[in-house]
């Protein structure tokens, strides 16, 4: 897919204000709390992240997000929906004279569930089969929706007073978009999906804290060999593996921007042995912990800490 497709003049208009509201690389918090925005200045390759339940809406750019054998992409005619924690890959294309620039919006479940209940009592489809992640096209509504965000993200006092609302509304044009059955349908709680929802969510709380299968299923109320299917259908790998990607991200995050060693990281996140996190967190980022720590300081070295693709904020609320 070419990122060479001409932006319309509403495109131009919110590439132009996330420019002025993250004028540096990186992830700049807004106004708002729970809404960010994300710039590159230079193409990032394939690189190990993890993402906390949200939209993101690319207005410039192009990002191709990588989950076992799919791949997602996120430009100025797609944005990401992801209803779980999930790690995955991402690539990037940016240049400084065509820079990445997107805005994230993370779900709030109180407020999504007042919608699902209304959308739902409207809603005469078929239910779809829930998704921890999707690409879906933006349309007009949903784009209007986002530039009428950015704008009043310009003004503390709009961004006080109207930026709630407007949050909602975007919220709703997701739940009624091409794909908003699917998503609909992840969120809602019911289900294996929200059973596997509830562990991902136990998992990112008590990360440092031993987790085994067992009792990892017997929680979600389902049999080892079941439990192991429905988890691998919505985070496309296995609870080990995935409770191990996220500590290492956690971990990756300590280390930059609370500045302690790969030892101390690694108690911090749940390891025993320094050997075992040096040697896993080498196998998922291709490199050593202190030679990946320079590297993404080297490569936002106009960053702050927080502002990398994984936050502080994914030990509490992902």
């Amino acid at each position: 897919m070419s990122n060479e497709q001409p932006c319309t003049s509403r495109q131009a208009e919110m590439a132009a204000l996330i420019r002025q509201l993250a004028p540096q690389q990186g992830h700049t918090l807004s106004l708002l709390d729970g809404v960010r925005f994300m710039r590159a200045d230079h193409p990032l390759g394939r690189t190990p992240v993890l993402y906390e339940p949200s939209i993101v809406i690319v207005c410039q750019g192009h990002k191709r997000g990588y989950l076992a054998d799919r791949v997602y992409h996120y430009d100025p005619q797609h944005y990401l929906v992801l209803s779980v924690p999930l790690p995955f890959s991402t690539e990037t294309d940016a240049s400084p004279e065509d820079p990445l620039l997107s805005v994230s919006i993370s779900l709030d479940k109180a407020v999504l569930a007042d919608l699902l209940v209304e959308v739902d009592q409207h809603v005469s489809t078929a239910p779809s089969p829930p998704v921890g992640i999707v690409s879906t096209p933006l349309d007009d509504m949903l784009a209007d929706t986002t530039l009428r965000l950015l704008k009043t993200l310009c003004c503390p006092l709009e961004a006080k007073l109207l930026g709630p609302a407007i949050v909602r509304e975007l919220y709703f044009r997701v739940l009624q978009g091409e794909q908003g059955g699917a998503i609909r349908a992840a969120l809602a709680s019911q289900g294996n999906f929200d059973r596997i929802a509830r562990v991902l969510r136990r998992i990112h709380r008590d990360y440092a804290q031993p987790q085994d299968v067992t009792s990892l299923a017997r929680e979600a109320g389902l049999s080892v060999p079941a439990f192991h299917v429905h988890f691998r259908n919505v985070a496309a790998t296995s609870p080990i593996q995935y409770i191990k990607s996220v500590r290492l991200h956690l971990a990756r995050l300590m280390m930059i921007r609370d500045n302690v060693t790969a030892a101390a990281a690694a108690v911090r996140v749940g390891y025993e042995s320094a050997s075992q996190f040096n040697r896993e967190f080498k196998r998922l980022f291709g490199s050593s912990p202190g030679k990946e720590v320079r590297e993404m300081r080297s490569a936002f070295s106009l960053m702050e800490p927080t502002q990398l693709e994984i936050t502080n904020k994914q030990s509490t609320h992902l």
